[in-house]
């Protein structure tokens, strides 16, 4: 198995698991959003350090490098790469969990978020990343995919709920592009865990500073919290740190926005939705898309010339 494909087949698990996590963000909007990713993300930070320490186990049975970084260099490169996602991903998931909490259409927030897919490329253009011609086909393909999946009425009338989804693609982007400049500088296991304790300290100041948290909030909300702390936040973004080492951050963002469909998928699964023609051909598409972008016709083109 190649490296491209075992870590966009990790990108896929990523997918699956955020997929799922909307079903578990629309149960947790009836508190506030700060708190909500407060305690998921502290959560997410007690998964995170016995998981390093297994890795560590893991590296040192391999004879591989494992610990943090001994060079004052690496260690305040890891630092700032922490700082850095950590801040992206605390405003990406603070503005996706308020738009939820205004309009609790997972579908839509699906969609929304998603776009990424797209600015994910066209900010990468503005660093010099050329994609190909097969890559922009793909993402076409892709977006057209979400909108037949998670858009059943049309766009309606853009409301705040949307324009704070809108502003979470653009920060998931920054996120996403970030993740792709400092992973292959730094341990994964160690910056997820970084990110996630940045981004709990902000979101607990946050919460402190514009809510009232409470613990009556938390033990109602348990489910969800937990789901989103263990396995959307202390697995998921691991899964995507580790996948998008070496991977073009294009076709990371595309792997990636298969998250609608696991969405839908969890949808028709725990909460009996059923799936219309127009979402499965959406469904199709993005699968579609996705496959699309892995295939080296650009390679195959080059050894025919």
């Amino acid at each position: 198995m190649t490296t491209q494909t075992k870590n966009s087949l990790l990108l896929m698990l990523c997918s699956f698991i955020w997929g799922f996590a909307f079903v578990a963000q629309s149960s947790g909007s009836g508190m506030g959003a700060y708190s909500f990713l407060a305690g998921r993300s502290w959560l997410a930070v007690l998964v995170l350090i016995p998981t390093m320490y297994v890795f560590d186990a893991l590296h040192r049975r391999a004879g591989a490098p494992y610990g943090w970084p001994k060079a004052k260099k690496d260690r305040k490169t890891l630092l700032t790469a922490g700082v850095v996602c950590g801040t992206f991903l605390f405003l990406a998931s603070a503005a996706q969990q308020m738009g939820i909490i205004l309009n609790p259409s997972t579908a839509k927030a699906g969609f929304l978020t998603a776009m990424y897919v797209v600015l994910v490329p066209v900010f990468g253009l503005a660093l010099g990343r050329r994609n190909s011609a097969q890559l922009w086909v793909s993402m076409v393909i892709a977006v057209a995919g979400l909108y037949l999946l998670c858009m059943k009425n049309g766009f309606g009338s853009i409301e705040l709920s949307d324009w704070l989804l809108l502003g979470c693609a653009v920060l998931f982007s920054f996120q996403i592009m970030a993740v792709d400049h400092y992973s292959p500088l730094v341990d994964g296991v160690r910056l997820s865990l970084l990110e996630f304790l940045v981004t709990a300290i902000e979101s607990t100041l946050a919460a402190f500073l514009f809510e009232t948290p409470t613990l009556a909030d938390f033990a109602a909300n348990a489910w969800p919290i937990v789901f989103c702390g263990v396995f959307s936040s202390g697995v998921a973004y691991t899964l995507q740190i580790l996948g998008q080492k070496d991977l073009n951050p294009a076709i990371a963002s595309l792997i990636m926005c298969l998250e609608s469909v696991f969405s839908a998928i969890g949808g028709w699964l725990i909460l009996h939705q059923s799936l219309s023609a127009r979402e499965g051909i959406g469904c199709a598409l993005i699968f579609t898309a996705v496959v699309l972008a892995q295939l080296p016709l650009g390679k195959r083109a080059e050894s025919a010339a």
